[in-house]
């Protein structure tokens, strides 16, 4: 039903989309509207704000242009799988990680990529500030990426350390985030990261505006980062 929506915002990014993605998108939907009948995974339940608020504002990450030469990228946070998920469907040749601390979220996950046959995904129910400090992960990704809802002072301690010197963070953000930048410089450059732009992203059919803060890894995350849950979020870096 929403196929040519899908369709022009993917073209519009030079995203190359056909009946085929548009399918996985729709069982993506179904799996979703039936799990949130069991737990809360989303507020959204309406196909066309699914669609919207969900799928094609997960795909605006490819308005940033590096995002082609992305080959491996974690999704800390991933919830009900935005934007992770959306990326490995429409790029599907990208090494994904969906990381989650909510263990009947990473079921979900899991049965959204057996039933739309995702490859090459890595499902892990933890928390970020433990793979940030796992060898096996920390430093490991050419960018990581993040929906969350937390201000970006926080979301950088959990995603930077993920991130390898040359690679990206990209927080997906709502329309104001001025304030919240401003506040986060200490913290980018504690972590090893800078601004490197902000794109301002239009969402197709709707009024709906929103941010992509893209970060630059420029050195490495100091050792003692990332820090516990209680000291990330009572005392700010």
């Amino acid at each position: 039903m929403y196929y040519n929506l899908m369709k022009t915002s993917s073209e519009n990014m030079n995203i190359n989309f056909d009946k085929a993605h548009y399918e996985k998108f729709e069982r993506y939907m179904r799996i979703l509207q039936k799990w949130n009948e069991k737990i809360n995974l989303t507020s959204i339940i309406e196909d066309k704000e699914i669609i919207q608020k969900h799928f094609i504002d997960s795909i605006k990450i490819f308005e940033f242009e590096e995002m082609e030469n992305m080959e491996k990228i974690i999704d800390v946070g991933t919830g009900a799988g935005f934007p992770g998920i959306p990326i490995k469907i429409v790029k599907p040749e990208i090494k994904l990680t969906l990381l989650d601390s909510l263990n009947k979220r990473v079921k979900f996950l899991k049965e959204v990529g057996n039933e739309l046959g995702l490859e090459n995904i890595e499902y892990i129910h933890g928390r970020a500030e433990d793979f940030g400090n796992d060898n096996n992960y920390r430093e490991q990704y050419d960018l990581a990426t993040s929906r969350a809802v937390a201000n970006m002072t926080v979301l950088s301690e959990y995603c930077l350390p993920f991130v390898k010197v040359g690679g990206y963070f990209i927080a997906l953000k709502g329309p104001s985030v001025e304030d919240e930048l401003r506040e986060s410089e200490i913290a980018l450059e504690k972590l090893g990261g800078r601004i490197k732009e902000i794109i301002e992203v239009d969402i197709e059919e709707s009024d709906l505006k929103h941010n992509l803060v893209i970060v630059e890894k420029v050195s490495k995350t100091p050792a003692n980062l990332p820090r516990r849950t209680v000291s990330i979020r009572k005392k700010p870096l």
